[in-house]
């Protein structure tokens, strides 16, 4: 099962201060959306997501179709597909939001610590 690119997205205090420390680390800028409340950060191919006031936990990340650049890939599994796998492999999925106008949507997981996996499509 490709989830595709991965992200861990963070439940931060103060978004503005959490940017300078992630840039100390060698983090790079790559969405900039602070007075907003969020930040998108990368270093290598690792990324981050920094959100202030708008999730209540650290959750893990995926978005099918991506790369870790933010790139179309060729073939993917399209997230309905990716729920009915889930499911027919007993994963509980919940917070599903796969009926909008086009092929985006997203849906939610829990590991058995119950820590949240978010599968986000954005194609």
């Amino acid at each position: 099962m490709n989830l595709g690119a991965f992200s861990v997205s963070l439940a931060v205090k103060d978004v503005k201060a959490s940017v300078a420390f992630y840039k100390k680390l060698g983090f790079e800028q790559l969405v900039d959306l602070t007075e907003q409340g969020w930040a998108i950060l990368k270093n290598g191919d690792h990324i981050i997501g920094l959100f202030q006031g708008m999730i209540d936990e650290n959750i893990l990340t995926f978005n099918p179709g991506w790369d870790q650049n933010g790139k179309n890939v060729e073939p993917f599994t399209d997230i309905r597909e990716l729920r009915k796998q889930l499911e027919a492999a007993g994963v509980e999925v919940f917070n599903a939001n796969l009926d909008g106008p086009d092929s985006r949507g997203s849906l939610m997981i829990r590991d058995p610590d119950g820590n949240a996996i978010l599968l986000d499509q954005h194609r």
